[in-house]
């Protein structure tokens, strides 16, 4: 265990570099907004002066590349667990569970943070928040709802409650399904949204790779052990691809 003991102080040297540098633009961003992302509460910030510019201004960008990181750093988080599994480490029970923890975290988070605009903090209500009049919320909401509803079909399988691969299904569907919507994600008249199409094609091509693997490890009951075990690497590492992807990510 001690070889993986420099490789993880250098991933959380880095993950800690990117968060200080998304707040460093959070402070600096909210000269007239005093008091949100710096301190991680993330308060709605209400009194923009024009809510139509909220896209693509100082404080929507820095608020956006936190969103996109935070979630980053506990896809990378659950992405290391997996890696564990599939190099056959003696690891305790708990780690299994990491991966359905992360996701019920960005779950839960999106579903409240997502958007500075929507419910529940900002002055959207909810049927205007989920009735699709702004794709981009409504997006952003069905990532919450797909993490969370994956997050329970997992922690099932991994306490063994559930032992049937069919409980592997709603990671794969909800997965393939969240990476096929990122080709189509837009940030409408954004700055930098050539910027964003080319993370979001990054990103979606390791989701669409990430649920195929998955899929063969949940169904390759009947393949040799070796054949398993790269199949779980390659998914490990695609999901770790895609947490430094979020980590990076710029607008």
């Amino acid at each position: 265990m001690k070889q993986w003991a420099s490789p993880v102080l250098v991933l959380v040297l880095t993950t800690s570099l990117f968060f200080l540098g998304a707040d460093a633009r959070a402070q600096s961003s909210s000269e007239h907004h005093p008091a949100s992302i710096a301190t991680g509460t993330l308060h709605n910030l209400q009194n923009e002066p024009d809510e139509g510019k909220w896209e693509g201004s100082t404080q929507g960008i820095a608020y956006s590349e936190f969103n996109h990181r935070f979630v980053g750093l506990f896809v990378l988080l659950f992405g290391l667990a997996e890696l564990g599994h599939a190099l056959r480490y003696r690891l305790l029970v708990w780690p299994r569970l990491v991966l359905p923890g992360a996701l019920g975290v960005i779950g839960t988070y999106l579903l409240i943070w997502s958007d500075n605009e929507a419910w529940p903090i900002g002055s959207l209500t909810f049927v205007q928040t989920f009735s699709g009049q702004d794709p981009e919320i409504l997006q952003h909401k069905l990532y919450g709802v797909f993490s969370g509803i994956a997050a329970v079909s997992e922690t099932l399988r991994r306490i063994s409650w559930a032992r049937h691969p069919v409980w592997a299904i709603p990671l794969l569907v909800l997965g393939l399904g969240g990476a096929l919507l990122l080709f189509f994600h837009s940030h409408g008249d954004h700055p930098g949204n050539h910027m964003i199409v080319l993370h979001h094609t990054v990103l979606g091509s390791f989701g669409i790779g990430a649920a195929v693997s998955s899929a063969m490890v949940a169904w390759a009951s009947g393949i040799s052990p070796q054949t398993v075990k790269r199949w779980e690497l390659v998914w490990a590492g695609l999901v770790i691809g895609m947490g430094f992807q979020l980590l990076v990510y710029s607008e």
